[in-house]
């Protein structure tokens, strides 16, 4: 089974045309000639943003990713957050072509399937048909346990509470995203909508229902105390890891044979 991009065609509303516009000219300015492509997820693409409840994500793709200084690409985020207020943050990714061609599972996927190009040469266009199997679930999480842990320590040592309410509901939504991946086999296609995700969880997941409710709550409300909300993230990554690894085991068997 191939997977299907996730937005087929761009619809950006009126209000974000300006701040996506000035965005791309922020960026090839600050950084001419090291842009190969400029890309982005979520729903400002899809149409779907929602004023003071949406956020910004984009994605770079450069020959070689130390030509984008961070401060200054932080600076550029941080103008147009004070200027389109309207927006609750604002996200870039950077990675190479090579990362996307040599590593179609993981950044492949990620810009053929989930995202779309706004400016430049889309390179996803060179990454081969991408087919649900055991090998891609566990080339797609192949970082997932280094992002978990990551995040993990941010929202522990975080000391503010905006921080600790914006840590928990990305840390609720990255652990769905990796619950979800378990299941794509079951669905055969990739969903960017949370309540989807999470129903099709339930259906094919053997996990405990009642926690993935509680990770979808704390997307939607993450005003939660912090250390429970961490007890239960192990418990449910727990989970996700032991699926993983059986996986992986069930391949390696049935290679051997």
């Amino acid at each position: 089974m191939i997977l299907e991009k996730v937005i087929n065609r761009i619809v950006i509303q009126s209000e974000y045309k300006e701040f996506v516009d000035k965005y791309i000219h922020n960026i090839l300015t600050e950084f001419k000639g090291k842009i190969h492509s400029i890309y982005m997820c979520g729903s400002i693409p899809k149409g779907t943003a929602i004023p003071f409840k949406s956020d910004a994500d984009f994605t770079i793709v450069c020959v070689n990713p130390n030509d984008i200084d961070y401060e200054r690409l932080t600076n550029i985020k941080d103008r147009l957050s004070e200027e389109y207020p309207l927006l609750t943050k604002i996200d870039t990714i950077i990675c190479s072509i090579d990362d996307v061609l040599s590593k179609p599972n993981e950044w492949g996927f990620w810009i053929k399937i989930i995202c779309v190009c706004i400016y430049g040469h889309d390179v996803g266009e060179q990454v081969p048909p991408i087919i649900i199997s055991p090998e891609f679930i566990l080339d797609l999480n192949t970082e997932t346990k280094e992002e978990v842990d990551r995040v993990r320590v941010s929202l522990s040592n975080a000391s503010d509470n905006t921080m600790k309410t914006r840590y928990i509901k990305g840390y609720s939504k990255r652990l769905i995203r990796a619950l979800y991946s378990l299941v794509l086999e079951d669905t055969g296609v990739w969903q960017d909508d949370i309540v989807k995700m999470k129903n099709a969880i339930l259906n094919y997941c053997e996990i405990d229902s009642a926690l993935v409710d509680y990770l979808y709550a704390c997307y939607l409300d993450s005003d939660v105390l912090v250390e429970e909300f961490l007890g239960i993230a192990d418990e449910v990554f727990s989970y996700f890891e032991n699926t993983l690894y059986a996986m992986a085991a069930s391949r390696t068997f049935t290679g051997d044979l």
